[in-house]
């Protein structure tokens, strides 16, 4: 047992995943390995954990699991944990969406597994992860949606991202927060609302103080936008190659390897061989 353990704190899409299900099997492995030696992993991930769930029981983890972002932070195997969530009041969602629709082709919202849909379609299906959801609603929003929210994606027609994303900053300044995701052509207006306290920084303090590893023993890995905050939070922020401009400009430290070459792995392995060889 490692009396000085590390907690490693990563992302899955462009981190972990190089494309939606691959994991490396040499990964997997040395992940259970190091747990062994008495380090810890959690996975931070904008995904719900239907989705993340695969990853989580590959790696044979027993730690909490940050989903969306940041707001759920649960523990899948420790019913003592106290689930955290931090949620979008469903009347912002309905203001947003009913102020903004002829701008967007699409939106959907989630409480936990559960999917709320504006209107079917095959072409954004890859976005809702909806293998393994507990349920899914189709519908105007007003209509089906009840509950506060874990966040709301809007698929915006082309070229109306910033008019959605102006929008919310006017209207809520800060209350509410908002992000165009980075993809360019016919779906160059994804927008992400939600709510201010919810980012992955957020939740590995959390996690980190539930494990009781301090802060400069935390690292963590990522390549998006939203993994900026558990980067500057991390004893050690360490970014993907071809990572997202603003993380590389926090980051500690900038991989030389894609997921594709198992970058996580020979950064980890490399980094606890250094970590021997220094005591």
């Amino acid at each position: 047992m490692n009396k000085k353990p590390y907690l490693f704190v990563l992302d899955l899409d462009g981190t972990v995943l190089y494309d939606f299900d691959s994991l490396s099997q040499t990964l997997c492995t040395y992940i259970k390995d190091i747990q062994k030696q008495g380090h810890k992993v959690v996975i931070a991930t904008g995904r719900p954990y239907r989705s993340s769930k695969f990853v989580y029981d590959a790696f044979g983890l027993d730690t909490p699991i940050i989903n969306y972002n940041g707001s759920l932070i649960h523990h899948p195997t420790d019913k003592h944990f106290k689930k955290i969530s931090y949620l979008l009041k469903k009347e912002i969602i309905y203001d947003i969406f009913n102020n903004n629709k002829d701008l967007i082709r699409n939106a959907f919202t989630e409480d936990h597994d559960d999917i709320y849909l504006y209107k079917k379609e095959k072409a954004i299906e890859p976005l809702l992860h909806a293998d393994n959801a507990t349920k899914l609603t189709v519908g105007d929003f007003q209509e089906t949606v009840k509950n506060d929210l874990n966040g709301m994606i809007i698929i915006g027609y082309q070229g109306t991202g910033e008019k959605i994303k102006a929008y919310v900053d006017r209207t809520y300044q800060n209350k509410v927060l908002s992000r165009i995701w980075q993809i360019s052509g016919e779906y160059d207006s994804i927008i992400e609302i939600f709510n201010p306290l919810v980012n992955k920084g957020k939740g590995i303090e959390i996690v980190s103080q539930y494990l009781k590893i301090p802060q400069e023993r935390i690292i963590a890995i990522g390549d998006g936008h939203n993994d900026i905050e558990m980067l500057e939070y991390a004893g050690l922020g360490v970014a993907m190659k071809d990572a997202h401009p603003e993380l590389l400009e926090v980051a500690d430290m900038v991989l030389e390897h894609t997921p594709r070459e198992d970058a996580v792995f020979r950064f980890i392995n490399k980094f606890l061989e250094n970590e021997k060889d220094n005591d």
